[in-house]
């Protein structure tokens, strides 16, 4: 596991120096042939030093992941998110792409390492679980709030489902070329006013006899 968060600021700028080190490797050399002595070497630390901030490759890995998660989160703080579900969920994906955005090589290039559902890099892992649950916390606390209303059942699994639609934004983004992910932003925009509107739509008693059902398959494949 990734150890405690450093206590100084050396201590964590020694943290970000890895992962960016960390980072350039993996898209010059590939995730795979990229080794711990070689990212120690590219951050100018020890080998030692390297573990001891990370005590593998792959839990480097999430620690960067976690670094996209507070930048993220930063970022959605910042902006201006509007007064509807469909504003602020537009404002939180335009501002992932924003953040991933000079990672987005490196990205295309790791997919095939997270994609696998054996790896611990995989977002649907338990190692990936403390992104995972900072990303759901993003989405229940700076997208949906309190003033979204919807059917009850809905309600509950929204952060988990908007969650989800989160990482179909990713893989289209990853494998978007167009120039400065002109075709993901487009996608995210046409999305926004249709997320609102299931939700809106779900208080309707004639429609839940097509929601529920949908509900619970997501809820026993999840199980």
């Amino acid at each position: 596991m990734t150890r405690p968060e450093p206590a100084t600021a050396r201590g964590e700028e020694t943290r970000r120096q890895i992962i960016d080190a960390a980072l350039r490797l993996f898209e010059q050399n590939g995730y795979t042939k990229t080794t711990m002595r070689a990212i120690a070497g590219e951050a100018g630390v020890s080998v030692g030093n390297a573990y001891y901030y990370f005590t593998s490759k792959e839990h480097l890995v999430q620690g960067f992941y976690q670094q996209i998660q507070a930048l993220h989160e930063q970022q959605v703080e910042q902006r201006t998110r509007g007064d509807s579900l469909a504003a602020r969920w537009q404002t939180m994906e335009l501002a992932f792409v924003d953040v991933a955005a000079p990672y987005h090589e490196f990205g295309g290039k790791f997919f095939a390492s997270a994609a696998d559902p054996t790896s611990p890099l995989s977002p649907f892992s338990d190692e990936s679980r403390p992104a995972r649950e900072t990303s759901t916390a993003i989405i229940r606390n700076l997208v949906i709030g309190d003033d979204v209303k919807g059917d009850k059942r809905l309600m509950a699994e929204l952060p988990n489902l908007l969650w989800l639609a989160h990482m179909g934004i990713v893989l289209f983004w990853v494998h978007d070329r167009s120039p400065d992910q002109q075709r993901t932003r487009l996608l995210i925009r046409r999305i926004a006013p249709l997320v609102e509107r299931v939700v809106v739509l779900s208080r309707l008693r004639p429609l839940r006899p097509i929601l529920y059902p949908a509900l619970d398959l997501i809820q026993d494949l999840g199980n």
